[in-house]
């Protein structure tokens, strides 16, 4: 008999299996993103969006794709809390510079308080590594215009 399965139960009713797959979900729907876009002067960018799909920062222009995909990768791999840089703006506003090898590559969003700066900084710290990249540079328009 199944070791996961209750004497008496049917296999259907077993938790072990819901709770892994209850875990699995979890880890994929808890990572962002890296999104490449491109901007209107034809530089390329990118943005890190949270699990919750808000934006966390936003990269500075490159010339060439390979450029920004390979700085995504310098993120991934380096991106420590030494790596940011954070300051308070004159309104109260918090918002942080990612920093890696002496060189912006990123400015965050404005955020309200300086915990919830540091809530993204560790998202990016803890989810960064193995967040996926989204590709739309070669996308005129991603939603079409239908009637």
């Amino acid at each position: 008999m199944d070791s996961n399965v209750r004497a008496g139960s049917s296999p259907a009713l077993s938790t072990k299996p819901q709770r892994n797959l209850g875990l699995f979900l979890f880890i994929i729907f808890s990572m962002g993103a890296f999104v490449i876009s491109k901007r209107f002067n034809g530089e390329y960018k990118f943005v890190y969006t949270s699990r919750k799909g808000k934006v966390i920062f936003t990269s500075s222009g490159y010339p060439t794709k390979d450029a920004c995909e390979s700085d995504i990768e310098v993120v991934k791999l380096k991106a420590t809390h030494e790596s940011f840089l954070c300051a308070k703006s004159a309104s109260g506003k918090y918002s942080f510079r990612l920093s890696i090898n002496e060189r912006v590559l990123a400015t965050s969003r404005k955020y309200s308080t300086e915990l919830r700066m540091k809530k993204g900084i560790d998202e990016i710290i803890r989810y960064g590594s193995f967040s996926e990249v989204l590709d739309f540079s070669d996308s005129d328009f991603i939603f079409s215009d239908s009637k």
